[in-house]
């Protein structure tokens, strides 16, 4: 059921980003990059709650399309994602799109009720990495 309900929010999520050609995953990739650029592919990975593999290969089409760019980092070993301009532009242009799905999916669900739910997920997230 949680594998499902997160499928149709990713779809509902992916429709309201979909005029400015981004999907969910690529939009919270900008998100936490924009935050914080120059996060390292594992931190990053770490944030997402993704392995570096799967991060690495969604990276990727991101970095073609020059929104993001991905460089040495602080040791050999490590590299950097960073935000580009043209990044920062489509994420900004993003930003009240995701908020208006935000708004609409707190409004159907009721306030509090979304609360609890982001509660209820924080705490199966914790306790399924234990």
């Amino acid at each position: 059921m949680l594998r499902r309900t997160a499928r149709r929010v990713t779809q509902a999520y992916d429709n309201a980003l979909r005029p400015v050609g981004l999907k969910l995953t690529q939009y919270s990739v900008l998100a936490n990059v924009a935050q914080d650029s120059g996060l390292s592919i594992t931190e990053l990975a770490e944030r997402l709650a993704s392995d570096r593999t799967t991060l690495t290969r969604n990276l990727r089409p991101m970095e073609r399309a020059g929104w993001i760019a991905i460089a040495a980092g602080a040791d050999r070993r490590c590299r950097a994602v960073g935000i580009t301009k043209a990044g920062q532009a489509i994420f900004e242009q993003a930003l009240p799109l995701w908020q208006e799905a935000e708004r609409h999916f707190r409004r159907k669900m009721g306030r509090e009720t979304a609360a609890d739910l982001r509660r209820l997920l924080d705490e199966a997230m914790v306790s399924a990495s234990e």
